[in-house]
């Protein structure tokens, strides 16, 4: 997998085996087969293993017998590297469980955690296991009936598709695409902005939803152009990653500023625009809150910075 910019959602080692998705007793095979694991999520939150003599914290997965109830399962596939618990070629299983199943579990409310802030560490085993868990959770929940009439629908196909009882109609997971761009001009300065509804220091590259019709270099344009107002060219794709908050994919850029212009920040969501050469962002970096180390937005801005940075937001944690 090409992973140039080193993306912690990027990565998996995950085989999905989605041709089993479609066998109708697959989840009564799975609870038979003593290697099977359950990946239990509860508001969407998971558990953790602290190993002692490693920094890396691995997902907690449990035997069939410890998942008493659930309010959906979903087939992730089978594993393509071991863990310091389970080996390769575990089949993995999702269960989204209630507050009441969740303290059969794991009583401790704070051993439920959420890994936006923290998950950048993860394996490539676990990282592609959470982001695929997290994604098609959140879509199941957001997705309970029938678009067109309204009806609750069942889940079917190992919990990758739902279905209208009324009208048979099918629905599959969607993934929403966004752009997010480094723009940088002729001083090879990076343009960072910050949104109203952010702390005052808190600053990252653009971004936006990528709209009907549209192609991925063409949302860079429009988006650019209204958050920022200027016009840009020579745009670049350079990565990929999941966001799976709620089920996006955030398509990586880079491009130039044409000449010089005005930033003119469109108020709606950009209130406050500035171009940082290298030096002035190391100088502030530790001052300002940066986007996290999960995201896809840090690894733009450290791409073109030429190093890791520490920001107020690692200080901060």
């Amino acid at each position: 997998m090409n992973n140039s910019l080193n993306l912690p959602l990027a990565r998996s080692a995950v085989d999905r085996d989605y041709l089993q998705r479609k066998n109708p007793d697959l989840f009564v095979e799975l609870w038979a087969n003593k290697n099977t694991r359950v990946l239990p999520m509860f508001d969407q939150k998971i558990l953790l293993h602290q190993v002692a003599d490693k920094q890396v914290a691995q997902l907690k997965l449990f035997e069939v017998e410890s998942i008493t109830s659930n309010d959906l399962l979903v087939y992730l596939g089978r594993s393509l590297e071991a863990s310091d618990f389970e080996p390769a070629g575990t089949p993995i299983v999702l269960a989204v469980v209630s507050a009441s199943a969740a303290k059969l579990l794991e009583p401790d409310e704070s051993a439920w955690v959420s890994l936006r802030r923290n998950g950048a560490g993860l394996s490539d085993r676990d990282a592609g296991l959470y982001a695929q868990s997290l994604s098609i959770a959140n879509w199941h929940e957001s997705h309970p009936r029938c678009s067109k009439c309204g009806n609750p629908t069942e889940v079917i196909d190992a919990g990758w598709v739902r279905m209208c009882s009324a009208d048979e109609k099918e629905f599959y997971p969607r993934t929403d695409p966004a752009i997010i761009a480094a723009i940088v001009d002729d001083k090879d300065r990076i343009l960072l902005g910050s949104q109203g509804i952010w702390e005052d220091n808190r600053w990252s590259v653009l971004a936006g939803f990528v709209e009907p019709g549209e192609s991925l270099a063409a949302a860079v344009e429009r988006e650019i152009f209204e958050e920022a107002g200027i016009k840009v060219t020579d745009i670049d794709y350079l990565a990929s990653q999941s966001w799976p908050f709620p089920y996006s994919l955030m398509v990586g850029f880079k491009a130039r500023a044409r000449g010089v212009q005005e930033l003119v920040p469109d108020a709606l969501e950009i209130e406050k625009l500035r171009w940082f050469s290298r030096a002035e962002l190391a100088a502030e970096a530790q001052a300002i809150l940066l986007p996290g180390k999960l995201s896809i937005a840090r690894a733009l801005i450290e791409d073109w910075f030429g190093g890791e940075l520490v920001s107020a937001s690692e200080l901060k944690a």
